[in-house]
């Protein structure tokens, strides 16, 4: 249990003996712990130098335990000191280690990854290691059934420990059945999800650290090979890129639940995701196929919404439920 601190077994085992004892000699620990007392002294040398025990002055010496809780607390604020000093020094060493390794091996700063399982241990490593966020694209082509998108077990898990996920998602995704209830389940978790038209391609940033780009062929109906881009220029461009897209993409809310004595005016749940998905630019034709209606449906519940809030065209009723906070 103490080995975080630097003692290995035999100077575990041997400082047990001495919380037991209270105060020893070196023979004496060395006899309860089956150690030579040479090797009993050397041990207990670490334990004086780590402030857990001290020495007396008479001959031979005899060793006190210091109290375990202020003795141990010391020595872990000591190492959270020197953790600290090592944190401060990785912006720095981050800097010094894409200036260095921009241009010095070239071959080295993208790699391909071949096949299905290896491209989703590379994804799942790139995820496990971000300690800020992690951005990317998602558009077709999925590997699962057709319709359907993967999940992602470890973003959920990372949104809980407080790393970052902004997602932008194409808005040929609108049309898969069941695709606004499951991006607003990863919303509510603390996801920030945008919809843009046009995605050139999947991709995954993590950190500033490395991102993930498909290799993608006419046709491919999955992913099972990906460029893996390390500090270099062409990582900066596909942040770049990102954060360019991100900032003219439109913005996808969960629902907001309804106030008490503000029912006639809310919009319900339908409605919401409907309004939602013509923000987003989705067709009757797409709108309907999320929401398992109909076009003729769809038309019907747009009518039903300019004429209750009074607006000419479909723009002006997104912008009056979006200043609203609905949507």
């Amino acid at each position: 249990m103490l080995e975080p601190i630097g003692l290995d077994e035999r100077g575990e085992a041997l400082y047990d003996a001495l919380i037991r004892r209270t105060r020893a000699t070196a023979a004496e620990l060395a006899a309860d712990c089956g150690l030579t007392p040479r090797a009993a002294a050397r041990v207990l040398r670490s334990l004086v130098d780590l402030g857990l025990a001290s020495a007396g002055r008479g001959r031979p010496v005899r060793y006190a335990a210091a109290p375990p809780d202020s003795a141990l607390e010391a020595v872990l604020r000591e190492k959270e000191r020197a953790l600290n000093g090592v944190r401060s020094q990785v912006a720095d060493l981050m800097s010094l280690f894409r200036a260095g390794s921009n241009f010095a091996h070239p071959g080295d700063l993208v790699e391909v990854v071949s096949g299905r399982d290896e491209v989703n241990r590379v994804w799942t490593q790139m995820q496990r290691a971000s300690r800020m966020q992690v951005r990317g694209f998602d558009c077709p082509p999925y590997a699962a059934a057709a319709g359907h998108r993967e999940s992602n077990p470890v973003e959920l898990e990372l949104l809980s420990r407080g790393v970052k996920y902004r997602v932008l998602y194409d808005s040929s995704v609108l049309e898969m059945p069941g695709w606004l209830e499951d991006v607003t389940a990863g919303i509510r978790l603390g996801e920030q999800a945008r919809i843009a038209t046009g995605l050139p391609t999947k991709l995954a940033i993590c950190d500033d650290r490395v991102a993930m780009l498909p290799l993608l062929r006419p046709g491919d109906d999955s992913v099972t090979a990906s460029y893996v881009v390390h500090p270099s220029p062409l990582l900066d461009a596909l942040a770049a890129l990102f954060e360019a897209v991100w900032e003219r993409s439109v913005q996808i809310r969960p629902s907001v639940p309804p106030v008490v004595g503000d029912l006639p005016e809310r919009l319900s749940p339908d409605e919401e995701k409907l309004l939602t998905l013509l923000a987003s630019g989705a067709t009757d034709k797409a709108a309907g196929r999320s929401l398992g209606w109909s076009e003729r449906t769809v038309q019907r519940h747009i009518t039903k919404l300019l004429r209750r809030f009074g607006a000419q065209t479909r723009f002006q009723l997104a912008m009056e439920a979006t200043r609203r906070g609905w949507i």
